[in-house]
């Protein structure tokens, strides 16, 4: 196999992606779909759902709210019965949180954040890694951030989840090793789009300040000074699933431009 064979990822793979249905999760299956696997998403958003059937009819679109332990074994009979097996699991379900300080943010928030972002990640690989230990190529993406390497101050709920997420793949890539299956985390950057949109309008609302003169700031952080695009997030997660990734386990790979702080 050459080495231009060995960045294509492997045919026909099996994979499914929580909230695929927008923003980095439908850059994630498009390019799945694009590489000629077979893509399952669930979302729990129907417009986005419907939108993104119309534009991949050969996908399976499945609704469902990653907070609810029953709608997430639901998801995982419909990935049964349709491709009778999964090989890449994308936990790519999340939410940005409050922003505030830490005396200011609502116990509920608190939770809805850390819920969201970590035990959804929990309940998809309950359910996943039985599934993963009869595929030959299975593998575990995390979606982390670069909040999970650095400090967020007015983000804690959102950084401490990132966080624990890196911490559960760790253990996960250790844990799955013998049984041959990959675990890393994705931990995108400041990416363009909507949601980055909100996050900084929110930031500026608190410290007073126009939204154009704290986006410049969220620049400054970066060593290339430039945001990252979905498209990037997902060309990394092709690279960890074709044979060129084989030996790509337990890491906590940025794509970010070098995210200097936060």
């Amino acid at each position: 196999m050459s080495v231009l064979q060995r960045l294509v990822p492997h045919p026909e793979l099996r994979v499914l992606i929580s909230a695929g249905a927008s923003g980095i999760g439908a850059a994630l299956a498009g390019a799945f779909v694009e590489a000629g696997a077979h893509v399952h998403i669930c979302d729990i958003n129907d417009d986005a759902l419907a939108t993104f059937r119309n534009q991949h009819p050969q996908v399976l679109a499945t609704k469902a709210d990653v907070s609810d332990r029953d709608a997430v074994a639901d998801v995982f009979r419909a990935q049964a019965a349709r491709w009778r097996g999964l090989d890449v699991l994308i936990n790519n379900a999340g939410i940005a949180g409050s922003t505030g300080g830490i005396d200011a943010i609502a116990e509920s928030d608190w939770r809805q954040t850390i819920d969201i972002n970590l035990n959804a990640q929990y309940r998809f690989a309950h359910h996943a890694i039985p599934m993963l230990r009869q595929s030959p190529y299975g593998q575990i993406l995390c979606m982390a951030s670069v909040a999970g390497r650095l400090g967020y101050a007015w983000r804690t709920p959102y950084a401490a989840s990132k966080w624990a997420i890196i911490g559960l793949v760790k253990s996960l890539a250790a844990e799955l090793g013998p049984d041959d299956i990959r675990v890393n985390a994705l931990l995108p950057g400041i990416v363009e789009g909507p949601r980055i949109d909100g996050v900084i309008r929110a930031r500026a609302e608190q410290l007073q300040t126009s939204y154009e003169a704290m986006r410049q700031e969220y620049l400054k952080k970066i060593s290339l000074r430039r945001m990252v695009t979905a498209e990037d997030v997902a060309a990394m997660a092709l690279f960890l699933c074709s044979p060129g990734g084989r030996n790509v386990t337990g890491q906590a790979i940025s794509i970010d431009g070098n995210v200097e702080y936060l």
